[in-house]
């Protein structure tokens, strides 16, 4: 039994050995692989920072108005009598929009002209008396006073009776007829609305921080959805002095020739404000950016094949492009996918972005907005 016990612990003691032996092997292999490791590189899609002329630019959504429009209205109480013209068609400047009924106004333009004749002949009189000295200057200047106050009488009158007759004061599309003839206007009745729509305003609100970049005088092009695809071009006429406070905008106004008359009044339309043009700016795709903190990032692939972090400003947003105005120089090379898995000094292995080559900005200006 003893010999039997014997046995048993020389073959613990042999079983224990061997354990220890296993595991100071298993930590040298371990030792040696982890510092033989490198992990494979990254596959990333890279783009480049290209050269090419941006143009920055504002969009807004606006108003089309006319370029001039009143209320044609009845300046005195009278009978409307004639209408004489077309719903909906061009009228030209002093063309006859409506004839009221003019004959009270016209007797008494008549009643008032005999009177100042009358006046006239008497202060002719009295002037030749009092040059006989059969008549005082008292008489004569009587006279004269009398003849001026007959004479300004007969303007009244005419100035009446012209009002009778009313007339375009531009050319422009009149509207539809909101009286018939034969009815009693009193003054300021209206009768149509006339508008000037061979040019047109867009007036739209843009904030405040733009306002040192759009100035009277800049480029705006407008576009509607009645005529897709076509395109409007004016200019900022009015910049509204005084912004509102509650949104902390100002209210622009640019002017759009329309000699086809296809822009109306009280189209919405989408305004596109150039603020500035840069030639050679540096772009690379929005895909490749992204931000930190109020920062903005992105991976640089250097020539070893690793990554570097870089720190960039952000300029004019383009479709699928947004421009760099620090931090890249034309030709660097950036991770366009896939950097969301690196960091600073991380192998890559590059492939070229036919996306992003297909995105790169063409020699000719291209649109852009302001971030």
């Amino acid at each position: 039994m003893r010999q039997s016990h014997t046995r048993e612990s020389l073959s613990a003691a042999v079983l224990l050995s061997l354990a220890l032996v296993s595991t100071v092997t298993a930590g040298c292999s371990k030792k040696k692989e982890a510092k033989g490791f490198a992990p494979p590189p990254v596959p990333v899609e890279v783009a480049e920072a290209t050269r090419g002329n941006v143009r920055e630019s504002l969009h807004a959504l606006g108003t089309i108005e006319a370029a001039e429009r009143v209320k044609v209205t009845a300046e005195i109480d009278a009978i409307a009598r004639e209408l004489p013209f077309d719903e909906g068609r061009l009228v030209r400047k002093g063309q006859v929009l409506a004839v009221l009924n003019d004959a009270e106004l016209r007797a008494d333009a008549g009643r008032v002209a005999a009177i100042r004749d009358q006046a006239r002949l008497t202060s002719q009189r009295f002037e030749q008396l009092s040059r006989e000295k059969i008549a005082s200057s008292q008489d004569r200047d009587n006279a004269r006073a009398a003849l001026r106050v007959a004479e300004a009488n007969v303007r009244l009158a005419q100035a009446r009776l012209k009002k009778t007759r009313i007339l375009a004061p531009f050319s422009g599309v009149v509207g539809s007829r909101l009286v018939s003839p034969g009815v009693y206007l009193k003054a300021g009745d209206a009768i149509t609305e006339l508008a000037r729509i061979d040019t047109v305003k867009v007036a739209f609100a843009v904030p405040e921080r733009y306002l040192a970049d759009l100035r009277r005088g800049a480029n705006v092009t407008v576009t509607t959805v009645v005529f897709p695809g076509k395109e409007f071009t004016g200019s900022v006429n009015v910049v509204d002095p005084i912004l509102d406070p509650g949104t902390r905008s100002a209210r622009l106004t640019a002017v759009i020739p329309n000699p086809s008359g296809d822009l109306r009044p009280g189209m919405s339309a989408d305004v596109n404000a150039v603020l500035a043009e840069r030639a050679q700016a540096v772009t690379v795709p929005d895909e490749a950016v992204f931000a930190e903190g109020d920062r903005n990032y992105v991976f640089v692939v250097q020539p070893d094949s690793t990554v570097a972090r870089r720190a960039i400003k952000l300029g004019a947003r383009q479709t699928g492009r947004v421009e760099v105005q620090e931090g890249l120089r034309g030709g660097d090379k950036v991770v366009r996918a896939g950097h969301q898995k690196l960091f600073d000094g991380a192998k890559v292995s590059a492939v070229q972005s036919s996306a992003a080559t297909a995105s790169a900005p063409s020699p000719p200006p291209a649109g852009g907005t302001k971030p």
